[in-house]
């Protein structure tokens, strides 16, 4: 017997509310860290490791995109001219997390020449329990980003969207805005170059019927407009989508059917399985050029 084997859920006799899930079964695959022994550890490797990149290159600028207090973002800027850009969405279950704890891969995208920035936004719980609040907050901040980049010395055509579970969902929502009807007439259809999603989810129905829903109130709109598999026709970019083998097995599916759901359509998709890793530990590769994580965005940044 595997590691993975011990996760494997077995037939249950309660009633099934999704797949082969029962309650109890569903709750536990949407909970990242029953099946990451370590996530502690690692958060708070990378939390220390985002202090000890400040302290190597300087803190960043810090910008407001809109007017709550929570409402700005980070910006480590490179020091080439002209350079693109990479914003992260980080993760945290749509509840926690900030621009400080996520700068761990800051120093790598600047030296490498491409400006890295982290957006802070609500926590769910601050925001009536509402993912809009979040997703627009997220779709407002690229907009600044889209706007500011000539005062950052930044190539606004080369903007790559990076995210990273919760992040990964609420980046791949920012895929499908229709800027010009939602936003500003005066923005292009779209100015994403491309995005890099790792262990996202990409259909909200399951994981309404999960514990999840014990902090966030779903209901039909929200699900629908919130689930970007359901909105292919709007994701006119590349997609690079990761998940680890450790991942819980929702986590995995998730990845696998939206790249397949976007294959499908015709959409640019590349899947990559990241051997071995966990929820957490495949975040953490996003500050080494030589990871699963680093290593798709690089590619894809500088082609």
């Amino acid at each position: 017997m595997t590691a993975n084997d011990t996760h494997t859920p077995q037939p249950s006799t309660s009633k099934l509310v999704f797949l082969h899930y029962d309650q109890a079964g569903l709750d536990v695959v949407y909970n990242q860290s029953a099946y990451a022994p370590h996530s502690e550890h690692v958060r708070t490797r990378m939390s220390l490791a985002s202090k000890a990149v400040r302290d190597r290159i300087g803190p960043p600028q810090r910008h407001a995109y809109g007017d709550a207090p929570i409402e700005g973002l980070d910006v480590y800027p490179a020091a080439e001219r002209n350079a693109p850009i990479i914003v992260f969405i980080h993760g945290g279950a749509w509840r926690r997390g900030l621009a400080s704890q996520n700068a761990f891969a800051a120093e790598m995208f600047v030296k490498a020449g491409a400006h890295f920035i982290v957006p802070d936004f609500s926590w769910v719980q601050d925001a009536a329990d509402s993912l809009r609040t979040l997703a627009d907050q997220v779709r407002r901040s690229l907009i600044w980003v889209y706007r500011n980049a000539g005062t950052l010395d930044a190539d606004r055509s080369r903007i790559h969207l990076v995210g990273h579970s919760s992040g990964a969902h609420l980046a791949a929502v920012a895929l499908t805005t229709d800027w010009q009807k939602d936003y500003d007439a005066t923005l292009p259809e779209n100015f994403i170059r491309g995005a890099v999603l790792c262990s996202g989810m990409y259909d909200l129905h399951p994981v309404r019927l999960s514990s999840r829903s014990s902090y966030v109130k779903f209901d039909d709109d929200l699900e629908f407009k919130l689930s970007p598999q359901r909105h292919l026709e709007r994701i006119v970019v590349p997609v690079v989508l990761l998940y680890g083998t450790r991942e819980t097995p929702e986590f995995r599916r998730q990845s696998i059917d939206f790249d397949k759901a976007l294959r499908d359509s015709g959409k640019s998709s590349r899947l990559v399985v990241a051997e071995e890793y966990d929820h957490f530990e495949l975040k953490e590769t996003l500050a080494n050029p030589y990871g699963p994580y680093g290593q798709a965005v690089m590619s894809q940044v500088f082609p």
